[in-house]
């Protein structure tokens, strides 16, 4: 099914367009070079949860990486629920695109890119949550003097190239270490462990995205008197584990029960993460107001 049959309308620069008449700049330095910064968000109930979130960690970023970005948080938006008023969505997984605009040798300050697209919402299979899902081991090395390291940049090639072996492998996901054997994060994930009823992730400074849904656990974690440690991760630690979920805003809290041929703690979906998992679905739930 294309993209056209999905959704008839998207937001570009300042407007609402069809999907086949959509037109970026020739020059446009995301396309070119991959300069530019995405997010990836979830809408339901019609309400986008941790929009806040969301726009903060692309704006930051654009400051930290010097991407052109000539956009205000609250026309971005007003442009996101534009687009699912137009596309009758109120259950839908967001893209929101933003580059420096076109490349240009004047002095003149161009226009930064700007596109948002929404789609119906698809969930990952309801088998990973009840019986759990398999990682791999991503042959690729995560390098902290990158300096897009940390950041959602559009130079998402080597990510997807990761997640399409481990997919090869019918595995959920591919965990990425650093180039010092530190554990970093999935393809398009931040890593929990579980180690005697204590939560263990890398910290942000690996460095690693700082996931929203990342947050959110962090959260709830301090919220309900659950221990939780940010610090350096080995193999011995991983392998070691009693339990291991992975986080994203789409994902939610997956649990991970098999890494290659190694089964993670009892090879089943382990308490804290059922738990987790119920607490992170009560908290969208009420954040976009479906709850109690």
């Amino acid at each position: 099914m294309s993209i056209a049959k999905i959704m008839d309308k998207i937001f570009l620069n300042d407007r609402l367009v069809d999907t086949d008449n959509a037109a970026i700049s020739a020059s446009d330095g995301g396309f070119l070079y991959g300069a530019g910064l995405f997010e990836t968000m979830r809408c339901c109930n019609g309400v986008v949860f941790a929009l806040e979130d969301h726009l903060n960690r692309l704006f930051a970023s654009a400051e930290a990486l010097s991407i052109n970005n000539t956009c205000e948080k609250k026309i971005i938006a007003e442009a996101i629920y534009e687009v699912l008023r137009a596309n009758e969505l109120t259950d839908a997984r967001l893209r929101l695109t933003l580059t420096g605009g076109p490349v240009s040798i004047s002095d003149d300050k161009p226009k930064s890119t700007l596109l948002i697209t929404a789609t119906k919402f698809q969930p990952y299979p309801q088998e990973y949550y009840q019986k759990g899902a398999l990682a791999v081991l991503c042959s690729y090395r995560q390098n902290p003097g990158d300096p897009t390291c940390g950041h959602k940049t559009t130079s998402y090639f080597p990510r997807i190239i990761g997640l399409e072996a481990a997919r090869a492998k019918k595995a959920a996901e591919a965990l990425w270490f650093t180039v010092d054997n530190r554990l970093a994060e999935g393809c398009i994930s931040n890593v929990f462990l579980v180690k005697d009823s204590t939560l263990y992730t890398p910290p942000l400074s690996t460095p690693v995205l700082p996931g929203v849904m990342r947050k959110t656990v962090c959260k709830i974690a301090a919220e309900n008197s659950i221990k939780l440690v940010e610090d350096n991760i080995r193999i011995d630690d991983l392998l070691g584990a009693d339990e291991i979920f992975l986080t994203n805003v789409i994902m939610q809290v997956l649990p991970i029960i098999k890494v290659e041929k190694h089964d993670v703690g009892r090879g089943k979906v382990g308490p804290m993460t059922k738990k987790l998992i119920a607490y992170v679905d009560e908290f969208i739930k009420t954040f976009c107001g479906q709850g109690k």
